[in-house]
C-alpha cells in the first residue's frame, strides 16, 4: 500500500470532507441520549449519511483543483 503523492493536502479533497462529515454525523448520533434519539427519525440520519458517502465517492472521481487552478490529486 502506498500513500498518494500529496497526502498532506488530503483535507482539501471533497471526498475527505464528505466522509468526515458522515463520520461526524454517525458519532454524534451514537452519543445522543436515548430520549433525544427517539425524537429524530432514523431514516433522516441514514439518508444524510448515505448522501454524504455517495458525495464522497463522486468526489474521488471528479478532478479537483486548488484556488490557483492546479490539480489537487
Amino acid at each position: 500500500m502506498k500513500l498518494i503523492d500529496n497526502w498532506r493536502c488530503a483535507w482539501r479533497f471533497a471526498s475527505v470532507r464528505a466522509m468526515s462529515a458522515a463520520l461526524a454525523i454517525q458519532a454524534t448520533w451514537l452519543s445522543l441520549p436515548d430520549d433525544l434519539r427517539e425524537r429524530i427519525p432514523l431514516w433522516i440520519t441514514a439518508s444524510v449519511t448515505g448522501f454524504l458517502l455517495i458525495a464522497g465517492l463522486l468526489g474521488r472521481l471528479i478532478q479537483q483543483t486548488g484556488p490557483d487552478g492546479t490539480p489537487l490529486r
